[in-house]
């Protein structure tokens, strides 16, 4: 049952548009309440969800030690500057380096700050003549100026002129191409180890392992951004372990704080230095509150063993997902890493959406044909069979 409230969805719809920049295109829906894989709306609808949070959900909605956590510490210390030491910010960042490669952490609010902190530390650990960084056509890496010009979108840059210099595009698993756009001026190569806003787009191992090697013949900085891969999305901790590439930074944001604001860049004890005080800074990074639900998020998945769990469900996914394709001709391809999942279609997503949308389950189309799923690894067997009815009976009614 929905909790109380004193709008609508249609009257929120009307406030919103009253006072709120519409820059988001937005379902015409007030959710009002979230328990592990569902939301309600104000009206009292439950939503299995199937894209939660945009994938900060790992956990699903309001996991109980995160907000047992939170809860207590908000009536302790909210947040002091980074001009003093807490106890809550170290304990997290030796968890995040301990289940890594080692190293240190610089802790911020959300994933484009962390590349932010990437694109500096790049620059400021290479010599004064390299400041090139390669990144990959498809990648998403957030919204800032510098992330934006990051990402190798055109779409995403119309207006916003002059970007950031310095910024060389290549094809995403394309390595001769790679090679080919490295030079003298050339400081990092930055890529998502699997495409999230792109499509869930799977490089091959050979192609990180050439990165690896490329970057390491002309002694170049591997930033992997796993703001949508890490903290377990995979199956695996972090997205490069599956491909046995180590880079020498990763950032990090979306569920690593079981649903709250927080992100973090991690890289080598031989590299942190760079980032020398005084060159970058975060306002809010490492803050008590996210501090303690970042803890909460690793000892969760830890104690109840979801990483194993996520595994298994997404095995499950990829049987009952490859068994629709046979059967339904819209389906091009299925494509999957642990709990990331992207179904690429022959059709425009956008009504698929909305069918599932109107059997209560929520889902996201990208690219216009890519619909993707970031369910939370809590799911439940029979949860994962009532998404893949509804996501089966959605394709149906669009094709009919």
């Amino acid at each position: 049952m929905a909790h109380k409230q004193s709008l609508s969805s249609a009257e929120t719809v009307e406030l919103f548009g009253r006072y709120v920049i519409p820059n988001y295109r937005r379902y015409p829906v007030n959710l009002v309440r979230g328990e592990n894989c569902y939301v309600w709306d104000s009206e009292g609808t439950r939503y299995l969800d199937f894209f939660c949070g945009w994938g900060c959900n790992l956990l699903g909605h309001c996991p109980p030690r995160v907000v047992q956590a939170v809860q207590q510490q908000v009536a302790t210390l909210v947040h002091v500057p980074n001009t003093w030491h807490t106890e809550l910010q170290g304990r997290w960042a030796q968890m995040l380096s301990q289940r890594s490669f080692g190293g240190q952490a610089f802790f911020c609010n959300s994933g484009t700050e962390a590349n932010e902190a990437a694109i500096k530390l790049a620059r400021l650990h290479a010599p004064k003549d390299k400041y090139k960084i390669i990144t990959f056509e498809g990648g998403f890496h957030g919204r800032t100026l510098g992330s934006t010009t990051a990402t190798a979108q055109p779409k995403y840059h119309e207006g916003l002129g002059p970007l950031v210099a310095g910024f060389v595009y290549a094809p995403f698993d394309d390595l001769e191409a790679v090679a080919e756009r490295i030079d003298s001026e050339t400081c990092a190569l930055m890529i998502e180890p699997i495409q999230g806003e792109g499509g869930v787009r799977i490089p091959s191992r050979e192609f990180l392992a050439g990165l690896r090697q490329l970057a390491d013949e002309h002694e170049l900085l591997l930033i992997f951004d796993e703001v949508q891969t890490g903290c377990g999305r995979t199956g695996q901790w972090f997205a490069y372990q599956h491909f046995d590439v180590t880079p020498d930074v990763i950032t990090l944001s979306k569920a690593i704080c079981g649903g709250l604001a927080g992100g973090a860049m991690l890289t080598t004890r031989e590299i942190a230095p760079s980032l020398r005080p005084g060159m970058h800074a975060c306002t809010f990074g490492g803050n008590a509150i996210a501090a303690c639900a970042g803890i909460a998020t690793l000892e969760t998945i830890e104690q109840d063993h979801l990483l194993e769990h996520a595994q298994q469900l997404s095995a499950q996914f990829r049987t009952r997902l490859e068994t629709l394709q046979a059967t339904c001709p819209l389906i091009r391809e299925v494509r999957l890493v642990g709990l990331m999942i992207g179904i690429e279609l022959t059709i425009n997503g956008g009504p698929v959406v909305e069918a599932c949308l109107q059997r209560r389950l929520l889902v996201n189309c990208t690219h216009n044909t890519v619909i993707r799923l970031l369910p939370p690894m809590t799911l439940t067997p029979q949860q994962v069979d009532q998404g893949c009815d509804v996501l089966a009976a959605a394709l149906q009614s669009v094709s009919a």
